[in-house]
Formats: C-alpha cells, structure tokens, sequence
C-alpha cells in the first residue's frame, strides 16, 4: 500500500467501522491509530488488513476483524500498570495493542511458526513488553499469574473454571463460548475470591483454541 492510501484507510477503518459500533474509549482508538495493522497481516493479504472481515493467517487460523479487536479492548478497560496474559498470539497485532496498553503482556501460543512470525513483527515496532511462551493453554494458564486481564482469542465451546481463577480481584477476561453459529462473547470480572460477575457483550461465531474441550455430540 502507498503510505497516503494506508493512512485514509486506517482512519477510515476507526471511523467507518469502529467509532459507529460505540468503541470511543480514547486509549483504544489511538493504540489502533498507531500500530501498523498492515504489518501484521500475512504479506498476500495486506490490501484486507483494514477491511471488515476475519484474515486468514494460515494453519486455520484467522485475524480477528478490526470492529472485534476494539470491542474486545474497550470492555477490557486496559490500565497501564496491567498484567494480562493473552491466549493466542495469532499474528501478534492484538498482543501489540495490549502491550501499548498495560503493563506488561504474556502471549501464549500453541503453534511455533506464529510465535517466530510475532516475534519478528514486535521486535520491528520497538515492543519489548511482551513475553512469548509456546504452550497449549486450552485448559487453563498458571505461568505468570495472577494476572489483572486474561484476552482469549479463540472461542471455548465450554470455559474452564481454571481461567477465571486466574484473575485478580477487580480483573477482568474476555471469552467466546458456545459453538457455531451463535456464540457468546463474555466480559468476567472478579469481584471478590469467590466471585465473579459476567456480562454478555456481543454474538459471534469465531473459530476454537485448539484442544479445547468439546461438548458432548446428543444421541438419540
């Protein structure tokens, strides 16, 4: 992309998409004004990487769309002296947005070749608060912990206590469950020790963690 078509884009990303779906939360708008989308897309799908739509990164796995990063980040109500723990690094751009906004970021990733790819991108922009782990955390993560955000990026058919215990009082998780077509985007605070409260932000349909626990198939 030419630099002055891909800064018209990125703005009308942030005001075609973003601002109309209530994402206002200044913070978030200029973390998104600032990391460079299109660096962390795969190279033969850079002209989608401001379009509304989930880009495909390659070992069936997906880019969240724009409009669902943001609201993801806004219900999170990041604070910059943050422990978060993302699971499911991807292609790195939502860990460069988490990083821009708290403290400090630890990414756990299932699949090596993401992790080299994501390390490389946030080397480039000068992102050193973040901690990349290979690991498969589809059950839970204690490495780190507690942690005042958790951001999972793939959905959960069924959510593992493990996860919510994992927050600090007052922090903040959120979660896509349930199966295709119809699931529940979540936003879990933990209010006290053995406390939680939930708050249904949005319907979905995202693809799974790997490894995750299935529900039962019915038999008739």
């Amino acid at each position: 992309m030419m630099a002055t078509h891909t800064e018209q884009a990125r703005f009308n990303m942030i005001a075609q998409q973003i601002r109309p779906a209530e994402v206002l939360d200044e913070h978030v708008l200029e973390a998104m004004m600032e990391i460079p989308r299109e660096d962390f897309v795969p190279e033969h799908f850079k002209d989608l990487a401001f379009s509304d739509i989930n880009v495909e990164i390659g070992h069936d796995e997906v880019m969240m769309k724009p409009i669902m990063e943001a609201r993801l980040l806004q219900a999170l109500n990041i604070q910059p002296s943050d422990n978060i723990l993302e699971i499911g690094t991807g292609s790195g751009y939502f860990t460069a947005l988490l990083a821009r906004l708290g403290s400090h970021v630890q990414s756990v990733e299932i699949e090596p070749a993401f992790l080299k790819q994501a390390e490389a991108r946030l080397s480039a922009h000068g992102i050193t608060n973040v901690t990349l782990i290979e690991g498969d955390a589809s059950h839970g993560w204690k490495e780190g912990g507690p942690f005042d955000v958790i951001a999972i990026t793939g959905s959960i058919p069924i959510l593992p206590e493990n996860f919510q215990q994992q927050l600090t009082i007052g922090g903040r998780m959120v979660v896509i469950t349930g199966t295709s077509p119809v699931m529940e985007t979540l936003l879990i605070t933990r209010v006290a020790d053995d406390q939680w409260e939930r708050r249904s932000l949005f319907e979905t349909d995202f693809p799974a963690l790997r490894n995750v626990e299935q529900p039962q198939a019915f038999v008739f």
